[in-house]
């Protein structure tokens, strides 16, 4: 049992809890809780860590086979409670955390999914909660891929994976360079590209979703970029009353995405 929090191996995960650079160098990200390291693919699964408490109540070996990797309980460390309140991202920590590789799925991969493409492009969205919130959404109302400029929010963010209550798996994701060259791509194959946006907008209903679509999601507090709006086929806007400027990102995504769901439902009815 681990019981320093000056172990080389301790000091590792807090560094990959807290610097997306450690993240991305290493090639992996940090999950906490029993349901997330439980749905953690099991070939992606590299350490699991459990509290000295934890393993007293469950019993590292008792640990569904799900949650271990091929190697089993050698891969599994018992830590003093101390240390895994060191290592946790959370205030009140469930007494386990595995470290779990990356995925690796391109754009090219997103974009061979079979059916019509249902897309959301993010630029620049800062908050990790949104960014969770989005995946989630993402997941339930059957996007089939998300696509993140450099500058978002970095996804393996723990606020950002706690938020994405397990969809972090499940939704297909890629980072891209230059979102206004991935819109250019995207329309080339045939994907319609609509912009949240104020300006020269129709409203967010009138368009039809059956076909290939993808939505373009901004800044929370700067929206898109000219340059994104620009390249985008049309802009949309979600009708507001009162004195509201603007919805919260990850709520008017997930009007978006569930307008499409609305009419694809339909048009299989």
């Amino acid at each position: 049992m681990i019981t320093s929090t000056s172990n080389p191996r301790i000091r590792r995960v807090v560094q990959l809890q807290k610097q997306a650079k450690a993240r991305r160098e290493a090639g992996v990200f940090v999950v906490e809780g029993r349901k997330m390291c439980a749905e953690a693919p099991t070939d992606r699964v590299v350490e699991v860590y459990l509290s000295e408490s934890y393993e007293k109540e469950h019993g590292s070996a008792k640990q569904p086979d799900r949650i271990l990797p091929e190697r089993g309980q050698s891969c599994v460390e018992v830590v003093s409670d101390a240390v895994f309140r060191t290592i946790s991202d959370t205030k009140t920590p469930q007494g386990i955390l595995a470290v779990v590789k990356q995925s690796r799925v391109t754009l090219e991969q997103i974009l061979a999914a079979p059916g019509p493409a249902h897309l959301i492009v993010l630029e620049n969205l800062q908050d990790p909660g949104n960014l969770g919130t989005i995946l989630r959404t993402a997941e339930g109302a059957g996007v089939t891929g998300i696509i993140l400029s450099e500058d978002t929010v970095d996804i393996y963010n723990p606020k950002v994976i706690r938020s994405t209550m397990g969809s972090l798996y499940r939704v297909p994701f890629c980072t891209v360079p230059d979102v206004k060259e991935t819109v250019r791509e995207l329309k080339q194959r045939g994907i319609c590209c609509y912009a949240a946006a104020l300006q020269k907008s129709m409203d967010y209903t009138e368009p039809d979703y059956r076909k290939p679509t993808a939505f373009l999601i901004g800044n929370e507090g700067n929206g898109l970029s000219e340059a994104a709006v620009a390249a985008a086929d049309r802009a949309i806007r979600i009708p507001m009353e009162g004195r509201v400027e603007s919805l919260n990102a990850s709520i008017a995504a997930g009007l978006l995405m569930y307008e499409v769901h609305r009419q694809r439902r339909q048009k299989q009815g």
